[in-house]
């Protein structure tokens, strides 16, 4: 079992990858901003983040510029994005993530990367 941070400001989209993640046994913590997310990430280590690149108080984006570089080598992050330029997909991947999924995306779809990288 895994321990997952989901960070997104759209509850329901939210819940739906909670409730995934859930389903395949893995322990979940969510945070509703940026700022939410990066607090929880200098307080505690998880295995994989699922990271919303646009979110209120901090962009993912700005989450992974402001991490350290011990918790981003030690940490899978997973960018998601309605942003699907390459120049934002390269910001991202260049911060720090190491994956990146395009919004709109299928449980399906998230949960077999999930499954194939952890």
């Amino acid at each position: 079992m895994s321990h997952i941070l989901v960070a997104d400001d759209e509850e329901i989209l939210r819940m739906l990858i909670v409730d995934t993640l859930e389903d395949l046994g893995h322990d979940i913590e969510e945070a509703e901003d940026g700022g939410e997310a990066l607090q929880k990430l200098q307080e505690q280590s998880f295995d994989l983040v699922v990271l919303d690149y646009m979110m209120p108080e901090r962009t993912g984006l700005e989450v992974l510029q402001s991490l350290p570089d011990q918790i981003k080598e030690d940490t899978l992050i997973i960018m998601l994005t309605a942003k699907a330029q390459d120049a934002d997909r390269e910001a991202a991947l260049q911060a720090g993530a190491r994956y990146f999924v395009a919004k709109p995306f299928s449980p399906g779809e998230l949960e077999t990367l999930v499954k194939d990288v952890l």
